[in-house]
Order: structure tokens, then C-alpha cells, then sequence
């Protein structure tokens, strides 16, 4: 299917503390999005301290070199803009928009927090406390918590790494010092390892100086080795099971190693397809088949890696199926269910349109979410830090469209159970 590539021009330069700077002009509305990732997130983190690039992301906003506590929060609210942050398996965001004529202020205060983030043993108690919180609600009080993005890794996964619970555990966080803090920001937040990305209405030059003023004497440090997160694929299932007391329905959600997002596009591009010709929409294959007709699952989705971003994760990741279950659903049911479908797919090929439909609709979603000035800094910020290629966003969409069907075929041929991690919600709250 053919989809024409979008035409957002593309600035790069690197300053000579190593910070790598993307912009991207766009005169249409008098707004900029501002976002700057480091490079590094959940898999980063040493053993021992579980949970603390989550907990680093709240101590970016506890001050600064030159502004108090809640400053950044005043100055960008005061300016009529918003903001936030966020951690991920293999990078940190911090982000704002705001008023084009706010540009300035916004790279400001990056650039503080980038020098010397304020990590006093008050803040460090605090945002402790804060984290933790968030874990008790968002995952040990809520029905299907951490389902499943913390409970499938550490059974397709064997390494620390890969398998660990980046949310924390309350021991690892508790034990955290300020000098652990400041060792977290010397190694991972240099400015070799970050990217700037301003996108919106700005003039290039001007954008250049602002940027060249604010970051240039933020002192240089190069970026630390990136571990290795390797792992074999699997030879043979691997499942498991645990009660929720507070879920209402049984669960199940299944993962299958996909290639490397970053070496092998070509590769990888057919299963972020797949994953959308399986479950998106009642004309998909699995809500058709599972939801609508057998009624064997109440829902179903599925998506790339286990925060669901095809392009802003690293190797090894996975296509993952999730679904809930009626009252006493047979969870090895859905599974063959879905091996089956796989193997038709494999067998038979796809209905006329299937593909066209489903790349149509990927399309459509790709260019909405970097239509706004914001999602377009995110994106290619992340596409710089992990591929070098921010201008890729242009034609992500393309390669989408240029996915064959014999592709999509033999990527469902690999879905099979000997390759597969599974880990089941039993419903306690049904009790």
C-alpha cells in the first residue's frame, strides 16, 4: 500500500559538550514542544537499585542550580504552557509546550536541571515516599497492577535487566542515598547522553543561539556504556500464573520475541503489523474470533513491547497478546485459539483488504499522534537517541504501508508456544 511520507523539515547539530539537538520548524501555529531524553530507563538501572530511573524522573523536578523548589512548575504554568516527564524501559523524557514566545524560558529551565539538579536528603525522603505511593496505587491496590508490562518480563526474561520490576521494590528505594542519587546523575544524565528536540514555531537561527546560550557551558560528560541487554530467544514455553485478589476476571496475556527494533527494521516492521491485524478493531482476526464469535474473552489487545511503543524500544523486546476472560474462561482455550489463528494466517495468507485496512489505520494513527507539536519533539528525540535518524518519522508510516503480505505470513508462522512466555491472572476478587 503506498502512503506518501510527511515533509518535516529536520535540523541537527551537536554541541561540544556532546548534546545532541534536533529541531523542527513549523510556522502553523505559535506553540513549541520541548523535550529533552536521556538515555537511559528501567533496563539501566544497577541491581540493588530497583525503581530508581522512576525515581530519578521525580527528583528532575525537586529544583534546580538556580531555581527552588516547584520554580519549574510556576515558570512553565505562568507562561501558559504544561508539562511532564515520564520513565521508560530505555529511556527518561522530560517535556513541555508552551507559547512559541516561551521557547527561551523553556530551555532555561532544561538546562538547569541539566547542570544540577537540586538532590538534598529532603527531596531524595520525599520523592521516596511519593514513588512508593504510586506503587501502592497503581499497582498492589489496583485490580490487574503491573498486568502485564511487570509481570511477563521476568518470564520470557532471565536477566536482571530485562526482568526486573522498574517500579521498585520499597527495600531498594528505601535504601537510596544522596550520594547514590548524585552517582545516578554524573553517570546517566551527561549531556552525551541526552537529546534536545524543540519543535513548533520557531526560526532556526534563533532557536540555534537560544539553545547554543542556555546549554553550551552545561559542563561535558560523556555517556556511560550502554549495558547489554542481550538474551537467546526461547527454545521451549514458559508459563505462569499468580492471584490478583482484587480482579474481578481471569487474565492472560502471552509475549513472542520479535527482531531487533534497531538492527533489523525491515525485520521487525511485519510483526508491529501483525500485532494490529490480530487485534485492532471487531474485523481483526482475534476479536472476530475470540470476542464476537466463540465469546471466550471479554477483550483483546496486542502490541510491541511492554509498554506498547514499537518505536522508542530496544532489543529484546516482544509482540504481546493480552486478554480478560469471562467468569471460569479457560485460559489454555484462548491460547490455542490464538495458535490456531496464527497458523492460518501462516497457511492461508490474509482476506482481501485485511492488510491494506489495517496499514490504513496504522497510518492514520502514526501521523495524528506527531501532528501536534509535542508528540513530533517526543518522537524524534527518542529516534535520534536510539537510531541517529530523527527524520525517520517522516516515513515510519510509509514503511508501514510497504509491509507484504508474504512478510506478515511468515511472521505469524513464528508465533507458535514453543517460543512463548505466558503469565495468567487468577481472579481473586471474583471471590
Amino acid at each position: 500500500m503506498r502512503i506518501p511520507a510527511s515533509k518535516y523539515p529536520v535540523e541537527r547539530f551537536t554541541l561540544p559538550n556532546g548534546l545532541r539537538v534536533v529541531l523542527t520548524p513549523d510556522r502553523a501555529a505559535p506553540v513549541v514542544g520541548v523535550a529533552v531524553v536521556y538515555d537511559v530507563g528501567i533496563r539501566s538501572e544497577p541491581q540493588g537499585r530497583t525503581g530508581f530511573a522512576h525515581l530519578f524522573e521525580h527528583l528532575m523536578f525537586q529544583g534546580s542550580e538556580n531555581l527552588e523548589k516547584l520554580a519549574h512548575f510556576r515558570h512553565v504554568q505562568g507562561s501558559g504552557g504544561t508539562f511532564n516527564g515520564s520513565t521508560h524501559f530505555d529511556y527518561t523524557d522530560y517535556f513541555e509546550t508552551l507559547p512559541s514566545n516561551a521557547l527561551e524560558r523553556a530551555l532555561f529551565l532544561e538546562a538547569d536541571r541539566m547542570r544540577a539538579p537540586r538532590l538534598t536528603e529532603e527531596n531524595l525522603r520525599n520523592q521516596i515516599d511519593v514513588v512508593k505511593e504510586e506503587i501502592r496505587v497503581n499497582v498492589l491496590n489496583r485490580p490487574y497492577g503491573g498486568f502485564p508490562w511487570l509481570r511477563l518480563p521476568p518470564v520470557m526474561f532471565d536477566t536482571f535487566a530485562n526482568a526486573h520490576d522498574g517500579y521498585g521494590s520499597f527495600e531498594d528505594l528505601e535504601s537510596a542515598t544522596v550520594a547514590d542519587a548524585a552517582d545516578f546523575f554524573d553517570r546517566y544524565y551527561a549531556c552525551g547522553n541526552a537529546v534536545l528536540a524543540v519543535s513548533g514555531d520557531f526560526d532556526v537561527a534563533t532557536a540555534t543561539e537560544l539553545v547554543e546560550r542556555h546549554f553550551g557551558d552545561v559542563p561535558a560528560r560523556p555517556a556511560p556504556v550502554r549495558p547489554d541487554f542481550t538474551e537467546p530467544d526461547l527454545t521451549s514455553e514458559r508459563r505462569a500464573s499468580y492471584e490478583d485478589r482484587l480482579a474481578p476476571l481471569p487474565a492472560i496475556a502471552a509475549a513472542w520475541r520479535v527482531p531487533d527494533p534497531i538492527s533489523d527494521l525491515e525485520g521487525y516492521l511485519p510483526y508491529v503489523v501483525l500485532a494490529e491485524v490480530l487485534t485492532d478493531g471487531d474485523a481483526s482476526r482475534l476479536v472476530e474470533r475470540l470476542v464476537l464469535r466463540d465469546r471466550s474473552v471479554t477483550s483483546v489487545g496486542g502490541y510491541i513491547g511492554f509498554m506498547g511503543e514499537p518505536f522508542a524500544v530496544r532489543d529484546p523486546t516482544a509482540l504481546v497478546l493480552q486478554a480478560h476472560l469471562p467468569p471460569g474462561g479457560d485460559v489454555d482455550k484462548v491460547l490455542r485459539t490464538v495458535e490456531e489463528e496464527c497458523a492460518r494466517i501462516a497457511a492461508d495468507g490474509l482476506a482481501p483488504d485485511e492488510l491494506s485496512r489495517t496499514q490504513a489505520r496504522m497510518a492514520t494513527h502514526l501521523l495524528r499522534d506527531t501532528d501536534a507539536v509535542l508528540g513530533r519533539a517526543l518522537q524524534m528525540a527518542v529516534l535520534e537517541q536510539q537510531r541517529g535518524e530523527p527524520e525517520l518519522l517522516n516515513s515510519l508510516h510509509t514503511l508501514i504501508g510497504e509491509v507484504t503480505e508474504e512478510q506478515i505470513v511468515a511472521a505469524a508462522g513464528q508465533l507458535v508456544p514453543s517460543r512463548r512466555a505466558a503469565v495468567e491472572v487468577i481472579a481473586g476478587g471474583a471471590k
